[in-house]
């Protein structure tokens, strides 16, 4: 019946960064239909329908387990997945085996057992279970396990989108995304595409000093589904792991885009690059809020004043409501300390907002403006600078890779010669 089986069992204080094992894949456009027992379960599948990663799934629930869906698909085509919930007294051995007989090839089958569960894990496997949890379940354990049945790998993650945009105009958060996804590459080692989605004023080919002959348009405006080999020309090469989607910076048109004008460029994306930094612009629309919502992990970008404390507060409660069983969106400050500028200390910005940023980036408009008018990253005008190293600090939070590529010191070379001796 199934391919395949798994088992489930003014320094502000750092925050140890969440383990990479925590992405889960979005699954892709399928049909599931939940056969539950109680109604506990019931609920958290209905929760689980909402959750981001499985909004392309199809998903309907009815009660009644095992029994109920034997009957069900006795006349009518079974779904891609079907999920069934045990009460710990019933035979799920002997109504597996009928399932067998009206289930369809193909199809998967999760299974939300109790701690008193009598069947063998392994006869469970026999009969073409692909999951096994035990309950009582929460949406999340839902979610994770209908996408693990799609997740190409599930050691390596691959296709994590990063969604970065400001709090208000000008608070240099294409600044940041830029210069963060060149410490995801370089640091990191990661592949990684920045896609620059302010198509009319971005300016990512202009901080990589890149001019490419094609951009993001030529995707969103050819009428066809872009695919791999379309995307694969699309990419400035910026660096070994680092390619760039760029922006036409152009308006001999206007940009007015649907809900789901950009989907097909993410999940093109997603299946050939491990790490997706989105560029977003300023502006509330149904796209950019629909990128923030789907994107696996979000930083928001703010300057220490009043206006920027109350965007991010809008902003990050608004996300945390859409997204429930994602990470919550996390903030950095940028620009403090600009000459005769009033300001809002961070611990007072981290108090109104309830949480503390992940990094407080000082004013530095020498630096910054070297770099951006000679279409360098921070990194490469100073790898030892501090903000260099904050970049480092917020890329690691956002992939939840702590570890990085070993630097040599400036005693390497007299070390090697003395181990050559």
């Amino acid at each position: 019946m199934i391919r395949g089986a798994r088992h489930d069992s003014e320094e502000l204080p750092d925050i140890a960064p969440p383990p990479a094992d925590e992405y889960i894949a979005p699954a892709p456009r399928v049909s599931v239909q939940a056969f539950c027992e109680s109604v506990e379960t019931a609920d958290a599948v209905r929760s689980a329908g909402e959750d981001r990663r499985l909004g392309k799934a199809h998903l309907t629930v009815k009660m009644g387990g095992v029994a109920a869906a034997i009957e069900a698909y006795g006349t009518v085509p079974t779904p891609n997945v079907i999920i069934l919930e045990t009460e710990g007294g019933s035979d799920i051995l002997a109504g597996l085996d009928e399932l067998a007989g009206v289930c369809d090839p193909g199809t998967r089958v999760v299974v939300i057992g109790t701690p008193h569960d009598t069947a063998p894990y392994r006869e469970l496997v026999r009969r073409g279970v692909s999951d096994y949890v035990i309950g009582p379940v929460k949406a999340l354990d839902v979610v994770r396990s209908i996408c693990s049945l799609f997740s190409s790998s599930e050691a390596i993650p691959a296709g994590r989108i990063i969604a970065v945009v400001g709090a208000k105009g000008g608070v240099g958060s294409s600044t940041i995304a830029h210069n963060v996804a060149w410490a995801i590459s370089r640091d990191l080692a990661l592949d990684s595409v920045v896609t620059d989605l302010d198509l009319a004023f971005g300016t990512a080919s202009l901080d990589y000093n890149q001019d490419p002959l094609q951009n993001i348009a030529n995707a969103m405006f050819s009428g066809d589904r872009p695919d791999t080999a379309l995307m694969e020309r699309l990419l400035a090469k910026c660096s070994d792991r680092l390619s760039l989607l760029a922006a036409p910076a152009s308006l001999e048109r206007v940009y007015d885009f649907g809900e789901q004008a950009f989907d097909a460029i993410f999940d093109t994306l997603r299946m050939t690059t491990p790490c997706i930094v989105l560029d977003i612009p300023h502006q509330w629309s149904a796209w950019t809020k629909r990128a923030l919502v789907g994107a696996d992990d979000i930083l928001i970008v703010a300057e220490p004043d009043l206006a920027n404390l109350r965007n991010a507060k809008n902003m990050l409660n608004i996300l945390k409501a859409a997204r429930p069983n994602d990470r919550p969106p996390l903030y950095c400050l940028n620009q403090v300390g600009l000459p005769k500028r009033p300001e809002i200390n961070a611990r007072e910005f981290a108090k109104a907002i309830e949480s503390p940023p992940i990094a407080v980036i000082p004013f530095d408009s020498r630096m910054f403006g070297a770099a951006a008018n000679n279409g360098q990253m921070i990194a490469e005008i100073s790898a030892r600078h501090r903000t260099t190293e904050k970049f480092l600090q917020i890329a690691q939070r956002l992939t939840g890779h702590a570890e990085t590529k070993p630097r040599g010191s400036f005693l390497s070379p007299i070390i090697r010669k003395l181990r050559a001796k």
